[in-house]
């Protein structure tokens, strides 16, 4: 088996080498392009099986990581892998309150020692897909918390730390 034959994947929150998944995906593409995902995520299951060995309670996440990995060699739309930790989006233009929430964010994750991924989406398009109509609007694990205004540090403190306690349980 050569170098070539292992392709690294993130598979839930970890980086994954796959014996033969390359091979599968060429194999499977014109056979299995139109076919529901359902039957695509178990085909390939079964086949990269035969060569990895994935534990039975996981195998709803491998076939995820799976297709999504078919449908980029197919060059169709996917899903990126939602990260497992605390994941905050600042809505807004770029103005300066959308500006003033995020330094507060930081500032309040510094103070608090609570580590999240901020994201401020400025793009009016990549906003209006949020159904929110006011900014600066923040979402935290895909929560809108508030739309129109900066909340109170007191509340963002609750808010991040409530995710906090999710995340780690």
């Amino acid at each position: 088996m050569s170098q070539d034959d292992v392709t690294q994947i993130r598979v839930g929150n970890s980086p994954v080498g796959v014996i033969g998944l390359k091979t599968v995906l060429a194999e499977m593409a014109e056979a299995y392009g139109l076919r529901p995902e359902g039957e695509v995520a178990e085909e390939l299951l079964n086949r990269l099986s035969e060569k990895n060995y994935i534990p039975e309670k996981v195998k709803g996440i491998y076939g995820k990581a799976f297709l999504r990995e078919f449908k980029k060699f197919l060059g169709k739309p996917f899903e990126e892998e939602e990260s497992e930790g605390i994941n905050i989006k600042v809505l807004g233009p770029g103005c300066a309150q959308c500006d003033r929430l995020e330094q507060e964010l930081i500032q309040v994750m510094a103070e608090t020692g609570i580590l999240a991924d901020i994201e401020h989406i400025r793009d009016i398009r990549e906003i209006g897909k949020y159904g929110v109509m006011g900014s600066p609007a923040l979402i935290i694990n895909g929560d809108v918390k508030s739309v129109g205004n900066i909340p109170p540090k007191t509340k963002i403190i609750e808010w991040l730390r409530k995710a906090d306690e999710k995340t780690r349980s």
